[in-house]
């Protein structure tokens, strides 16, 4: 794309070397990770929907960066280096966050329901540090590891398994008895599906990509 034909927009976020505007959103939403985890703890009225809303708008830049960064050719490597933690850590930050707060797991399932939870958000991290060192690993031999349909699906239901809690939670706050009661298992329903996915998805990837460990 030459200077002259360059749009407005294209021109702001270009910005200066790496620092352009994919990037910046980047760094935008693992700045509100610590945001998001203060008004999820502050105690005030509606608290965990103002949490809700910082998550809503972190997710929301992880759509955008990318889909900014391919259409105008703005994709670098510290991007490509830190979206990834950014979007890991965002989840992963926001279902151990819960944990603390066994209410979101337990409400009206016993004890046992926080020890799965638990058990769960172990296991997708356990899933996202075997799949990186997996991906660093045939990245070192030069072998490119694309996302599988099962890390996309299980991506979109962690999401809303954490919407959907946290909803729940600010109902619960402001109203009891049913309503966030049902909301609740509504969100522990994509949980235990995220989970689920999280399973398939780390397994096919070292099924499809075995050949690497062998070298």
């Amino acid at each position: 794309m030459n200077d002259e034909n360059e749009s407005g927009f294209y021109k702001f976020a270009k910005g200066k070397g790496v620092m352009n505007l994919p990037n910046k959103l980047t760094i935008s939403r693992m700045v509100m990770i610590p945001v998001f985890i203060a008004f999820f703890y502050v105690q005030f009225t509606g608290h965990y929907f103002v949490a809700l809303a910082v998550f809503a708008i972190a997710s929301l830049t992880d759509l955008l960066d990318g889909k900014i960064a391919r259409k105008y050719n703005l994709v670098t490597n510290l991007g490509k280096f830190l979206d990834p933690i950014a979007d890991k850590v965002l989840v992963l930050s926001a279902l151990v966050v819960m944990l603390t707060v066994p209410e979101f797991f337990t409400y009206g399932l016993g004890g046992w329901a926080i020890i799965a939870a638990g058990c769960g958000v172990a296991v997708i991290l356990a899933r996202e540090i075997i799949v990186s060192g997996f991906r660093m690993i045939a990245a070192s031999s030069g072998t490119v590891i694309a996302a599988d349909i099962f890390g996309k699906y299980k991506t979109v239901t962690q999401d809303i398994s954490i919407v959907i809690l946290l909803v729940g939670g600010g109902v619960c706050e402001l109203v009891d008895g049913l309503p966030g009661q049902i909301i609740n298992y509504i969100g522990l329903g994509f949980f235990a599906v995220s989970v689920i996915l999280t399973i398939i998805s780390g397994v096919n990837y070292l099924v499809k990509n075995r050949e690497i460990l062998k070298k």
